[in-house]
């Protein structure tokens, strides 16, 4: 018997993972979500949690960017956390105190290779210009870098 496509996915990192494996993270709103992701107030709070849930050390952050309906980030996990649970959390969060209506699941790749980190590190920055939200990355107000947590 076939196994028909858009069952759900669990994101369970295999053993054979190692422990400081970066994973490309796209999650996006629901069609629904009436607030875009980049309205201020909210990406502000956004962009602040990822810095919480960083120096908390839930995640290592290594890119957030906020897309109207969709974010991507570059996401390092510690040993004991369970991706999925973490994700999920993050996102209970913001349904509860700002109202973010959100798919459900998200999509995960682990990246293989430092040649790997930086294509998705530059897709990630550039995808508001191939949208024609702006026309440079860098006039994109809704990005945090690492270097930025200093």
């Amino acid at each position: 018997m076939r196994k028909e496509f858009g069952g759900r996915l669990h994101h369970e990192v295999p053993g054979w993972v190692p422990n400081d494996a970066t994973f490309h993270i796209r999650v996006r709103c629901a069609p629904d979500n009436s607030t875009p992701l980049t309205e201020p107030k909210l990406a502000v709070a956004l962009l602040d949690s990822f810095k919480f849930y960083h120096d908390l050390r839930r995640w290592n952050l290594r890119v957030c960017l906020l897309m109207p309906d969709h974010l991507h980030a570059l996401l390092a996990f510690p040993p004991e956390a369970r991706m999925s649970e973490v994700i999920r959390n993050w996102k209970r969060f913001h349904k509860k105190q700002h109202g973010v209506r959100w798919q459900e699941g998200f999509f995960d790749h682990r990246i293989r290779n430092e040649e790997e980190q930086t294509v998705k590190f530059n897709y990630i920055l550039n995808n508001p210009v191939a949208k024609q939200l702006c026309e440079r990355p860098e006039d994109w107000p809704w990005v945090l870098v690492d270097r930025d947590l200093q």
